[in-house]
């Protein structure tokens, strides 16, 4: 290999090196003078957020794949309660309720299991519950959950696992 063929190689190498650097920090894009700019911050909105009114009853919630964490609180009603009612009521719920667990209501879910509290308010990691179905032993007879759902509840706890 010739000296001029391997600077090509080291000048297309670093070349490639920085395209893909410049592909993972994308500039925002253009506005036009009448067009407003989007808010990209994870912060921004934050106080009209926690000074918006709660949906209308007919208003329809994200769907559960869809991170609700992304567009502001995450709804224990629409984002989290559908989740246990499709993959762990069977187990905990109802008649059966393994480990004295039932995941068909707040108050059922904030009194714990026989073993003790499964929600830590605030708290993902320290949450027995999150810990299962992070680690993906639960549920067990159900399939695993999604990422995005995962999330939902981590999400749901670290915001204060509220009744909303």
């Amino acid at each position: 290999m010739t000296n001029s063929t391997r600077i090509f190689a080291l000048t297309l190498l670093l070349g490639l090196t920085f395209l893909l650097a410049a592909c993972g920090s994308a500039a925002p894009a253009a506005v036009s003078p009448d067009e407003e700019p989007a808010q990209t911050s994870p912060t921004a909105g934050a106080e009209d957020s926690a000074t918006a009114q709660a949906p209308d009853a007919t208003e329809t919630s994200a769907p559960a794949s869809e991170p609700a964490a992304a567009a502001g609180a995450v709804s224990f009603k629409n984002d989290i309660l559908p989740i246990f009612d499709r993959t762990c009521a069977r187990c905990h719920g109802g008649a059966r309720r393994e480990e004295g667990l039932d995941l068909r209501s707040y108050a059922s879910i904030m009194e714990g299991s026989q073993n003790g509290a499964v929600i830590v308010p605030s708290d993902a990691e320290a949450s027995e519950l999150i810990k299962l179905v992070m680690s993906g032993k639960m549920p067990r007879r159900a399939p695993k959950l999604a990422d995005e759902q995962i999330q939902l509840l981590a999400d749901w706890v670290n915001q204060g696992a509220l009744d909303n």
